[in-house]
């Protein structure tokens, strides 16, 4: 019997293991099964290996195969799989609809509550193969680099993230976090018109260094001293229209709302272990609003697919490290450490 091998999920503790396991069975009713060329490490996944709080609902799954970012080729179709085809290069939307639940009944899938994340509580693409409802594959052009293919799901990210900050002609925009979803933030905030982006990073050489080779020069490192320190230069030229948070982390909400302007709006899209303090008096004397940015709609994602494709070049820089899976742990340590830019695992290497 063919084994393969897959990063999974085993225990509710910290920790992953790389383990043989056996193929996915054939592809059911409206599924296909995806030989995976490329998988992205994400901030989510180094979170669930390390398990922060708030991953516990993971627990009945395991043990799960790990991966929502990916792109493969369909080697095997199900029946009534609408009109993908064998041998097409895809990437995958990780979030699985119930279709059951009202929302979904009524057409709005975006607003389905009962959503399974492949990755998350159901196999993902940290292995060879594997299986997925035929409604969840995204077409990427032929001769596309897979790698390049796997950057949609985060990007999709920080589409919704500049969507939802409104980013408009002339605005002056500060990104907090230089990962990759801050990368994609400062890139499509540029599309969107930005007159000026601003990236911050907290002892994040390496990351900026990956923003300057994307074109952007206005990069900080606040190590060592305070937000308004660091941004002290641009805020010469006044506050920021908008800033989008993408750090996670609790403490950097407050010290964004006080380096942006009057009516201005604080997107945040990092994840957050605890709640973060805010001056609501503050808030609204300056009529600022907090927006929340997470899942992107499902007609963003043909979006993002055909910008990755026109700037593939560009982008490629975002990608700094590729892996096979067997040396998979040791590319989530590149990834937890922040000396890599975005790791990608190449499970066929």
């Amino acid at each position: 019997m063919f084994i393969m091998q897959a990063l999974q999920k085993v225990h509710a503790a910290p920790g992953l293991e790389v383990r043989e396991v056996p193929p996915p069975a054939r592809p059911g009713s409206g599924e296909v099964l995806i030989r995976v060329d490329a998988t992205g490490i994400c901030g989510t996944d180094v979170h669930i290996a390390e398990w922060t709080p708030g991953y516990e609902f993971m627990a009945p799954a395991m043990p799960v195969t790990l991966g929502h970012e990916f792109a493969g080729t369909i080697v095997e179709v199900g029946s009534d799989v609408g009109a993908v085809e064998k041998g097409s290069l895809v990437t995958i939307r990780p979030s699985v609809v119930c279709g059951r639940c009202p929302a979904c009944k009524a057409g709005d899938t975006d607003a389905c509550t009962n959503r399974r994340g492949i990755g998350v509580m159901r196999n993902g693409g940290f292995a060879p193969l594997v299986c997925v409802p035929a409604g969840n594959c995204v077409p990427v052009p032929a001769g596309l680099d897979p790698a390049i293919a796997a950057l949609t799901e985060p990007m999709t990210v920080s589409a919704e993230a500049v969507d939802t900050g409104e980013v408009r002609d002339g605005d002056r925009v500060l990104v907090l976090g230089p990962g990759t979803i801050g990368q994609g933030i400062a890139l499509f905030a540029k599309a969107a018109g930005a007159s000026e982006v601003v990236v911050a990073g907290h002892n994040d050489g390496p990351r900026l260094e990956t923003l300057n080779r994307l074109g952007f020069e206005n990069t900080v490192d606040t190590f060592g001293r305070t937000l308004a320190d660091a941004l002290a230069p641009y805020l010469e030229a006044g506050k920021f229209d908008v800033v989008i948070e993408a750090t996670g982390v609790p403490a950097v909400v407050q010290p964004s709302l006080e380096v942006l302007r009057k009516r201005g709006v604080l997107v945040i899209c990092g994840i957050h272990p605890k709640p973060a303090s805010v001056n609501l008096t503050q808030l609204v004397r300056e009529h600022q609003q907090i927006r929340g940015s997470y899942r992107a709609p499902i007609a963003t994602w043909s979006r993002v697919v055909a910008y990755l494709a026109q700037h593939a070049e560009q982008v490629r820089e975002m990608i700094s490290h590729r892996v096979p899976l067997s040396e998979a742990l040791a590319g989530f340590e590149l990834a937890r450490n922040k000396s890599a830019s975005k790791v990608v695992v190449l499970p066929q290497a």
